[in-house]
């Protein structure tokens, strides 16, 4: 079964469910998704007996809005039970507290930020909401001076942040502050199959402009990438996947690689593929469907499909609006001089940019020579010169 909520349905998707006459809860998000007529809609009581009913129930969610229709329809089901582990951080990291036992974090009230003794904390330190998304109120702090000015900061977000997506989604009640996970960074799509098996969809390698840009403007995908980390990744999903119990589920994996080879985990996001649908990269790239994937328990073919795009790159690039921008005076935006910037574009979405702080999002193909370069331009570029105020 897909649940679909927004903020954001990709036409690739909806043409995947109509063509797979997949079950779909239906919702006002579903009902505006598609034709009247086109796509037969399961009411929430009938869902809910569809997934009671089922030996092997699978649901996929675009959104982790969706968490809020699981937990009232679906309460203390494993579905509900693995949402709950992974939305709050700090029980993520009590699960894998023995996989890194010198790893520091701490939980804390958004009423008590302002009194944390600084010097009981590693630097650098990362804060975040203990349930989050999109790096909505996620700060870096490289020192104890810069404590304060980082907790104003919260503090100032806090109601924007609130607006923007459901409690279950994003909470401000409570932070996790959290010792910084050198290396590069990764993102990894999977599902763990009937058996506890995982399986990987795809990687994405997160590139930052400097280390403190803690945004999601741009991840690369390739061969080389794929080639480099597909065992252990996969290894390390295993792991998980046997402390957390599951089967049949979802998952959006964020870690980091140090220098020494050892990984750290960042984040384990429920019930979805990488969030906004840009998981369909996946399917530019290699020619992988997510969704039939998951649903069908299909294992990608990595040996051919690495022989086939043999040094092919990938980029997914978020046109964001930056924060200082009042977006209700944004008029327009000059996505053919945005396009312009990337070699290849294979498919560019276009964004309510007053309803989010986003203008569009990218699949581009980057050239095999000079990557680095245009990659390193991308994050540099000031996005709001596309903005007609």
């Amino acid at each position: 079964m897909f649940i679909l909520e927004e903020p954001y349905v990709s036409d690739f998707m909806k043409k995947t469910l109509l063509e797979m006459e997949a079950d779909v809860l239906e919702n006002d998000v579903s009902r505006n998704a598609f034709e009247p007529g086109t796509m037969p809609l399961l009411p929430s009581e009938k869902a809910q007996a569809l997934y009671q009913g089922s030996t092997v129930p699978k649901v996929y969610a675009n959104s982790e809005n969706a968490i809020d229709w699981v937990s009232e329809h679906l309460a203390g089901s494993e579905l509900d039970r693995a949402n709950s582990l992974f939305k709050d951080k700090a029980r993520f990291r009590d699960l894998v507290r023995d996989m890194y036992p010198e790893f520091f974090y701490r939980e804390v009230q958004l009423a008590d930020l302002k009194a944390v003794d600084v010097d009981e904390l590693p630097m650098p330190c990362i804060i975040k909401p203990s349930v989050g998304f999109f790096s909505l109120g996620v700060h870096m702090v490289s020192s104890p001076q810069e404590w304060p000015q980082v907790v104003d900061a919260i503090v100032s977000e806090v109601d924007h942040i609130c607006t923007m997506y459901p409690s279950r989604v994003v909470s401000v009640d409570t932070f996790i502050i959290e010792e910084c996970i050198e290396g590069e960074e990764f993102a990894v799509d999977a599902y763990y199959d009937a058996q506890g098996r995982p399986v990987i969809i795809n990687i994405f390698s997160h590139a930052f402009s400097s280390s403190h840009d803690v945004s999601d403007r741009c991840y690369v995908t390739s061969t080389e990438i794929i080639r480099q980390h597909h065992d252990q990744f996969l290894a390390l999903l295993a792991q998980i996947g046997d402390r957390a119990h599951l089967a049949n589920y979802p998952v959006h994996m964020e870690l980091r690689q140090g220098t020494d080879g050892n990984l750290g985990i960042i984040e384990v996001n429920p019930m979805r593929f990488a969030g906004w649908c840009v998981t369909d990269l996946a399917y530019y790239a290699y020619g992988i469907n997510p969704y039939q994937c998951y649903m069908q328990g299909i294992r990608p073919d990595w040996d051919a499909i690495l022989a086939q795009n043999s040094g092919n790159t990938y980029a997914m690039v978020i046109g964001d609006v930056d924060s200082s921008v009042d977006r209700s005076q944004i008029r327009s935006v000059d996505y053919e001089r945005f396009a312009a910037l990337f070699p290849k574009v294979l498919q560019l979405r276009k964004i309510d940019f007053h309803q989010h702080p986003v203008f569009a999002f990218v699949f581009a193909e980057l050239g095999k020579e000079e990557k680095s370069a245009q990659i390193e331009k991308l994050l540099r570029a000031d996005f709001t010169e596309f903005l007609v105020m």
